[in-house]
């Protein structure tokens, strides 16, 4: 998420990754976990393991998601379905068993 200010806590923090700041820290469901007191959005991003970006040129900061240090959770694809080139809906499932390599591409 998009982040302006160090100081405060993102507008969008809660609603993007279910951490809300209350005085005990960041907390989610029975999880707190603590801030140092002024807020620091880049205290908050190293305590729970996000990346923080900064745009230099546009004095812009970027938090991520959090990451456990792991790239993946699990080896399992999960049920995808996609539409193959005619239009109908090819589910992944159907390769079980053979070597798939998928490439992604976005043009944002």
């Amino acid at each position: 998420m998009i982040v302006e200010r160090l100081d405060r806590p993102p507008d969008e923090l809660q609603r993007r990754t279910g951490w809300e700041i209350k005085p005990e820290g960041a907390c989610r469901g029975d999880t707190c976990v603590p801030l140092r007191d002024p807020f620091d959005v880049q205290d908050l991003a190293g305590r729970l393991g996000m990346a923080l970006v900064h745009d230099e040129r546009h004095d812009l900061w970027a938090l991520g998601p959090e990451s456990s240090g792991h790239t993946l959770a699990s080896a399992e694809l999960p049920d995808i379905v996609l539409p193959d080139r005619h239009g109908k809906d090819f589910a992944l499932r159907s390769l079980r068993g053979t070597k798939v390599f998928m490439i992604a591409w976005a043009s944002w």
